[in-house]
């Protein structure tokens, strides 16, 4: 692995699971096995290394070819799974914009930048649908999974995004949205087994 590669490797694990703030450029050095010196090689100053951790986390998103409906729903989902994982911290990029504070730093943009690639991304689907007030309906999904996230770190309840999904279908439903039944999809998910493969219990 490269060095640039390993310096953020650990930068995104400690800056992740202690905070920006408390975790400082000795530590991360310490923690990767170099010298300072070598680490500022690579990134000349913290602010710097705050960026290439954000970026790194900034991954594109696009729709797919599955039914919009779904894809927005589904949402909510990988939300709940990521919830229920040891390492969730709730949103990186909120945590940065939250510890840093001041207005001009580039952690803001770089928050701002991602917020709003979702919030298209949910358009784009909703526009797909030919829902009423795709841009406004977008905004209201965006801060359903933005009150899930909050909701599930404060009260360790991954299941706050079972409940941001369902308002969300209440959401597309009175749009216009045409939603999959739950007999649908249960019968999607007993078509995509294949033959005779024993069920198994799914895991909380």
């Amino acid at each position: 692995m490269a060095m640039q590669e390993r310096i953020l490797e650990t930068t995104d694990r400690l800056f992740y699971r202690q905070g920006i703030r408390a975790v400082g450029v000795d530590t991360i050095a310490a923690a990767v096995g170099i010298s300072k010196r070598t680490l500022y090689n690579h990134f000349p100053s913290k602010d710097e290394l705050i960026v290439a951790y954000l970026t790194r986390r900034f991954r594109p998103i696009s729709a797919s070819d599955a039914p919009p409906a779904e894809q927005v729903l589904a949402e909510f989902d990988r939300l709940e799974r990521n919830f229920a994982s040891d390492g969730f911290r709730g949103c990186p990029f909120v945590n940065a914009v939250a510890e840093l504070g001041e207005p001009t730093n580039a952690a803001r943009g770089i928050a701002v930048a991602f917020k709003e690639q979702r919030r298209l991304w949910f358009r784009e689907l909703l526009t797909r649908l030919g829902a009423r007030d795709p841009d406004g309906l977008a905004t209201q999904l965006s801060l359903l999974a933005d009150g899930a996230i909050a909701a599930a770190l404060v009260r360790g309840d991954p299941t706050m995004a079972r409940a941001a999904r369902e308002a969300a279908r209440t959401l597309l439903s009175a749009a216009g949205a045409q939603l999959p039944s739950s007999t649908e999809k249960v019968a999607k998910r007993r078509a995509r087994r294949r033959p005779g493969r024993p069920r198994t219990a799914r895991r909380s």
